[in-house]
């Protein structure tokens, strides 16, 4: 199932684009993208259309001095009408009008140029933080699994790169080339009513400039491909690099990260000179075809001149007029360059807005009530990765306020189990009951507003200490926020901190100590204060008196709440309701801390286990 605004049933689990994407479908994105913005845009079109005509009318009042003031020859009849009201026969009054007519002229044109560039600016600026907003909802929207075979560095970049790329092409370019086509329309058709013949000449030639200009884009798109994909490799090289700068420091692994930053970077740089090799040829070929053409005109029209067929004044007119054809066929070969570069950008982002989102919500879906806390498994079996199973018709009852541990080896699905609940993933088969109804009933934000999390590893954002625990309640009072800072045994060390609640923590937390992050951690699930409550190995990495104070901090998260602790250390889930051991996707074990002991299993195995380690570092 996909979100009600997405366009197409392409699905990819790739952040870089596909070799290609139909015309059809990018158009079909462009308009979803502008259609808010149709005022404006017609506003554009008016300014456009008006600084068309100013520019084609710009080459006359040269024409009327020429022919007209200087020259002997008559004003054109559907002109005389200025002869007759303002000048009275006076050339010197006309040169007069003709030039005043002609600042009148560049203000118009340089009035409705500004209108144009600056809603241009403010539609371009506007479908860019459209785009950027789209793209990071639907990502916050799709599976974890489509994150477990993505490079975050490559999803960075077509979320900024690419986004600016179609913002200056909307800017720079897109408007630009009706301009530009609206001009080669209105000077052809006065070139032709000025001397048809000199008009064919120009027509002539168009058509080899165009075919050589849709090979170019064509030779261009494909080159432009290979630069953005060596681009986001590079930024998801930088950005692993520096979000692990500290396993490279302990491990003195700098040159290794710098070599790879290296190889990519050349990539990067041979790809783009690859491309410019080519967008390179659009400038002197243009320039020779333009030459041929002035050249056979120029020749042409001096013989016309001198036999008296054609004024002087139509001859410059007729030259300004090429000049200024040329230039926007110019303009729009060396823009197919950019067209094509707007053309990757979107397939990328078109990739990622088609990526299915595989945690779907059912039509009519409604908002769960309060949960009182009984959670079953029926028959629930999943895989990461088609063919590896991971969870095999796993079976799992847990009654309203129990403490249930789930413990067992490395990869026997334990930790998916508790991904489950609140739907990180899909189950492939069998269901999930909440207080007997299927979790897939209910809307997805209703469902995880529910259930509460302290992980192994918690993450803290770059903020206050304050706003990092009302992470999960945004309008969480200071009272809630203290009373939760103190069940949590966090508020003696917060209060020593330079600014207490107000102090900023580094990104992710790393100026804090592992249980000191634990503990705001646990604080926050107290302030969302949710009926279930899991639990991922959340004493897994700290120190014995670390882990004793987030242990008395944790019973105090625990009261009243359905807990499902994943455990590695099983001193941990000790005193659960009930232990269950996770082997090979299904259920081993279960029951109480003595019972499993007495039945001298698997976790009676890994108990001793754990206890003869501890009892050799004494």
């Amino acid at each position: 199932m996909k979100n009600k605004d997405d366009i197409s049933t392409t699905n990819s689990n790739n952040a870089d684009a596909p070799a290609s994407i139909p015309d059809k479908e990018l158009l079909q994105l462009v308009h979803l993208l502008v259609k808010p913005y149709r005022k404006w845009l017609l506003l554009i079109l008016a300014a456009m259309l008006l600084e068309t005509a100013m520019e084609l009318a710009a080459p006359w009042p040269l024409k009327i001095i020429i022919d007209n003031v200087i020259g002997n020859h008559k004003l054109h009849s559907w002109i005389q009408w200025i002869e007759h009201i303002f000048t009275a026969g006076d050339k010197m009054m006309l040169g007069l009008v003709v030039a005043i007519s002609y600042v009148v002229i560049s203000l118009i044109g340089s009035l409705a140029g500004y209108i144009e560039s600056y809603f241009t600016e403010s539609v371009a600026q506007y479908v860019a933080n459209d785009l950027r907003r789209r793209l990071y909802h639907h990502l916050h929207r799709l599976s974890l699994s489509y994150f477990d075979h993505q490079q975050m560095g490559k999803i960075l970049s077509t979320i900024t790169a690419d986004v600016s790329t179609i913002q200056d092409f909307a800017s720079a370019t897109l408007l630009t080339i009706f301009v530009d086509m609206f001009t080669i329309i209105g000077m052809l058709l006065l070139m032709f009513w000025l001397n048809w013949d000199f008009a064919m000449i120009a027509l002539g030639v168009t058509p080899f400039l165009l075919f050589f200009v849709s090979r170019v884009k064509k030779a261009v798109k494909k080159a432009t491909r290979e630069v953005r994909k060596d681009q986001s490799n590079m930024v998801a090289i930088m950005q692993e690099g520096l979000q692990s700068m500290r396993v490279v420091n302990a491990y003195g692994r700098q040159q290794l990260e710098e070599d790879r930053l290296g190889k990519a970077s050349i990539e990067t740089v041979n790809a783009a000179l690859r491309a410019r090799k080519i967008k390179s040829m659009i400038n002197p070929v243009v320039a020779v075809f333009v030459a041929v053409c002035t050249a056979l005109i120029l020749w042409r029209g001096a013989s016309l001149v001198m036999s008296g067929v054609m004024t002087i004044g139509a001859l410059t007119v007729f030259l300004s007029y090429l000049s200024k054809f040329f230039k926007p066929v110019e303009d729009l070969a060396k823009k197919s360059t950019s067209i094509a570069q707007a053309t990757v950008s979107l397939e990328r982002i078109k990739t990622i807005l088609d990526t299915e989102i595989i945690i779907p919500e059912k039509t009519g879906a409604k908002q769960p009530p309060k949960f009182k806390g009984d959670i079953v498994f029926e028959n629930v079996s999943f895989e990461y990765n088609p063919g590896e199973i991971v969870l095999d018709k796993f079976n799992l009852s847990i009654n309203a306020g129990q403490k249930i541990g789930i413990c067992g080896p490395t990869g026997g699905g334990k930790s998916t189990v508790a991904c489950l609940i609140p739907r990180f993933y899909d189950v492939k088969s069998g269901r999930i009951l909440m207080d007997g109804v299927d979790i897939t009933d209910y809307k997805l934000e209703g469902l995880r507003k529910q259930i509460g999390f302290v992980l192994q590893d918690t993450v803290l954002f770059y903020g206050s200490v304050r706003d990092n625990i009302a992470y999960g309640k945004p309008g969480a009072t200071e009272d809630e926020i203290i009373t939760a800072a103190r069940m949590a045994n966090a508020e003696e060390f917060i209060k020593r901190m330079p600014h207490g609640y107000d102090t900023l923590v580094g990104e992710r937390g790393l100026t804090l100590s592992g249980g000191q992050r634990q503990r705001i951690g646990i604080a926050r699930a107290i302030v969302r204060n949710s009926p279930v409550l899991i639990l991922d190995e959340p004493t897994a990495s700290l120190d014995a008196e670390s882990e004793q104070l987030v242990m008395d901090a944790l019973e105090n998260l625990m009261r009243n709440k359905t807990v499902i602790t994943i455990a590695h250390r099983l001193s941990t889930i000790r005193d659960a309701d009930k232990i269950i051991v996770v082997k090979d996707g299904r259920v081993a074990e279960e029951g109480k801390h003595e019972e499993l002991i007495d039945k001298d299993g698997l976790y009676a195995e890994l108990y001793h286990m754990q206890a003869g380690d501890a009892l050799s570092f004494m």
